[in-house]
């Protein structure tokens, strides 16, 4: 096992072009990295050019995810499981999209994607000076943090004033040290096009996710609609496709083990710089917890749903996520403990904190920067059980449950004067909000609704008496009802299981909403005040934690010297690798790519493998038109990459050398997931699906040959 003092130094602080090995980049970075040296083609300026379209404008965020315009009608590719929610919340028992996919002949028969927009990126444009000169001289952490984000709110409404399809962020890159401006064109009608069943695009389940080797067709394709001025506006039959200036073309020869390939995407977010302390808390607390939290509930949503499809379809997305991050957690324990990841980060901070011993001045300096994170943990750590159980009532207690603690909160937040405020939130903010809330409801079941109520107020009432939620005690402590009891009276009483009733009193005052008598409200008004104290506690924690961060960023920076790129934050990054296989345990070799002839090997007839049988006709009568690999003798299906991926990537294109459409990212491999915390060249693999795999089951299976017309592909 290699020591921790290389894969930090080596990879995380080495200079110039050695660094560029792996990385989630900026694109404003770009100029840093030999392009030619890894085998891109392209120069940076063919990437992303400041006020000039490039490739990087046909990148999208949508859905959670990414993806990419591939059409010059605006056609565009992203994952399945990216497009999961919109076909789920699309379908019912008589139209099943999601097992049965889903295919628009003609542009008129295109169905809404519920809920989803697209963000493409306008502008890229660095404002540190400003955000340091909105802080002044302030010197107390939660103090400047709290005068920066008023400036960032008051700037990025401005700029979104510009236009109604117009949207801003400023992201803060290296704990401060950077911030960055990015400018959107937002899109918010976006329409199905084009997805394959569940047996195609999920092939596998969660059996296979986060697994290689992997035959998932993991694809669908959505296209964008604005107005006839070319505005991004909500869903209008008067809409026409959008004419995007660049657009994803796909290549006239295949990938092949060892090749260049580069990825560009949103990819969520990465911890690469966090110290031990930050590793013994989310090994320790948040991500055993998690595991267990999300596996109750899944395992409550399948019983319930056991014997009800209808039921099954309404929570589909909810356990599709929850599975996903599971797992994705789990891997991320297992990594941590197979490789001693938690010692390894402690043995290098000791070799830190005798560099920072070394003179009086580095002492003075850097000397207590690791002890004085460990005290703002500490304060988290006294009441984690309570703030974990608290977190349910967010989002995990039932449908009615957040609705009535949303409704409240803006209430209460809106009542308060501007600067008071949570930063960002307005009146608009508020309305968008409202305007989300059929897609909420549509996920609602009742029984699973219930169940998550009941089981919330359960785990309250199992809390020490040190940890209790006070604004529960009126329910938990007067010993005339059950968890059971209140769950079931509040949910007949309530009316917030209604949309159109809580669009009636989404503007009311916090007085107005109390006045309802709603059980639910009732509960969000009890337990607004202790949600009020933990989120000061969580503001002094974050811009406490933050400002030593970036303290212990520059002791590194000062320490190795560098040119590093920031960790992953949602905005858009570059990331280059080669196509190759890996090694994951003794005797055991995993080559790059997998191809049709697996589908049919792990078909069983059951889910997860239950392929369909015109896949399986096509494979076994070798009808692989066009799409044959002439080295493998069958349509490649997924391929690995060294590619430097997260969560966010997925239905991010990865391209070739010169830029073509060679597949869509759709996962990582199991043996990485501690990636989000180090990168690890000879484990780490990015899982794509192959370019040649989606145009063949687009083509032969889907019959859905049109739209590699509309994408230009040479047939």
């Amino acid at each position: 096992m290699r020591n921790l003092k290389i894969v930090l130094v080596a990879l995380l602080f080495a200079t110039g072009t050695a660094m560029a090995q792996e990385g989630m980049w900026l694109l404003t970075q770009l100029g840093q990295i030999d392009l030619q040296k890894k085998g891109v083609e392209l120069k940076a300026t063919d990437l992303y050019s400041p006020g000039k379209t490039a490739l990087y404008s046909a990148i999208l965020q949508v859905g959670g995810g990414s993806g990419s315009f591939v059409s010059p009608d605006g056609l565009v590719l992203t994952n399945h499981h990216v497009a999961f929610t919109a076909l789920q919340r699309s379908s019912s028992t008589e139209a099943n999209f999601l097992a049965d996919g889903f295919l628009a002949t003609t542009r008129k028969e295109e169905i809404q994607a519920p809920g989803y927009r697209a963000l493409m990126v306008t502008e890229i444009r660095d404002v540190t000076s400003e955000a340091i000169r909105a802080a002044g001289d302030e010197k107390d952490p939660a103090l400047r943090e709290k005068m920066i984000n008023s400036w960032i709110a008051a700037m990025t409404d401005r700029i979104e004033k510009e236009g109604s399809d117009i949207r801003a962020q400023v992201a803060e890159m290296f704990n401060g040290k950077q911030y960055l401006l990015f400018a959107y064109k937002e899109f918010r009608d976006l329409r199905i096009v084009y997805a394959p069943p569940m047996s195609i695009g999920n092939y596998g389940g969660e059996t296979d996710n986060w697994m290689w080797p992997r035959h998932t067709g993991d694809f669908s394709f959505l296209r964008v609609y604005v107005s006839p001025e070319g505005k991004g506006t909500a869903y209008d039959p008067a809409n026409v496709p959008y004419k995007p200036q660049v657009w994803l073309r796909t290549p006239a020869t295949s990938l092949k083990e060892g090749d260049a390939a580069f990825v560009m995407g949103f990819p969520g977010f990465t911890t690469r710089y966090r110290t031990s302390t930050s590793v013994h808390w989310n090994q320790t607390y948040n991500y055993p917890f998690t595991v267990q939290n999300f596996g109750e509930i899944i395992g409550l949503c399948e019983k319930l749903t056991e014997n009800d499809p209808a039921g099954k379809l309404k929570v589909a997305s909810l356990t599709k996520g929850l599975a996903n991050t599971m797992k994705n957690y789990q891997g991320k324990l297992d990594g941590m403990k197979r490789t001693n990841f938690l010692q390894r980060k402690i043995d290098f901070e000791a070799e830190f904190m005798q560099w920072a011993g070394s003179t009086k001045a580095n002492s003075e300096k850097y000397g207590t920067i690791l002890e004085r994170e460990k005290k703002q943990y500490q304060l988290l750590g006294d009441t984690k059980e309570r703030d974990n159980i608290y977190s349910l009532f967010q989002g995990l207690a039932g449908l009615q449950s957040s609705m009535a603690n949303q409704l409240y909160f803006l209430a209460r937040e809106m009542e308060k004067p501007e600067g008071e405020r949570q930063p960002g939130l307005t009146e608009e903010t508020r309305k968008q909000a409202m305007e989300g809330l059929d897609y909420a409801f549509a996920d609602y079941y009742e029984p699973v609704d219930k169940a998550l109520l009941i089981r919330a107020l359960k785990k309250a009432a199992a809390l020490p008496p040190g940890q209790r939620i006070t604004g529960l005690s009126y329910i938990l402590d007067d010993g005339s009802q059950t968890p059971d009891d209140f769950a079931m009276k509040a949910v007949s009483a309530s009316k917030l299981n209604d949309p159109e009733y809580v669009k009636s009193i989404w503007n009311k005052s916090s007085a107005e909403l109390e006045a309802l008598n709603d059980p639910f409200i009732t509960m969000a008004a009890k337990l607004y005040p202790m949600g009020q104290d933990m989120q000061k506690v969580n503001e002094v924690f974050s811009a406490n934690v933050t400002s030593i961060r970036k303290e212990y960023l520059d002791a590194l920076f000062a320490w190795k010297g560098a040119s590093i790129y920031p960790d992953a934050n949602g905005t858009i990054r570059f990331t280059s690798g080669r196509v190759k296989g890996y090694r994951p345990r003794n005797a055991v070799v995993y080559e790059p790519f997998t191809s049709l002839a697996g589908v049919v090997e792990k078909n069983t007839g059951a889910e997860p493998f239950n392929a369909p049988k015109g896949l399986i006709d096509l494979s076994q009568a070798h009808d692989y038109g066009r799409w044959a690999d002439p080295v493998l003798k069958d349509v490649p299906l997924a391929f690995l990459t060294t590619c430097d991926i997260t969560g966010g990537n997925s239905g991010s294109p990865i391209m070739n050398a010169r830029g073509e459409l060679a597949g869509v990212v759709f996962d990582g491999n199991y043996e990485a997931m501690i990636s989000d915390w180090q990168y690890d060249p000879d484990l780490q693999r990015a899982i794509s699906c192959d370019i040649r795999y989606i145009l063949f089951v687009t083509e032969k299976f889907g019959k859905a040959g049109f739209l590699l017309d509309e994408m230009q592909v040479k047939r």
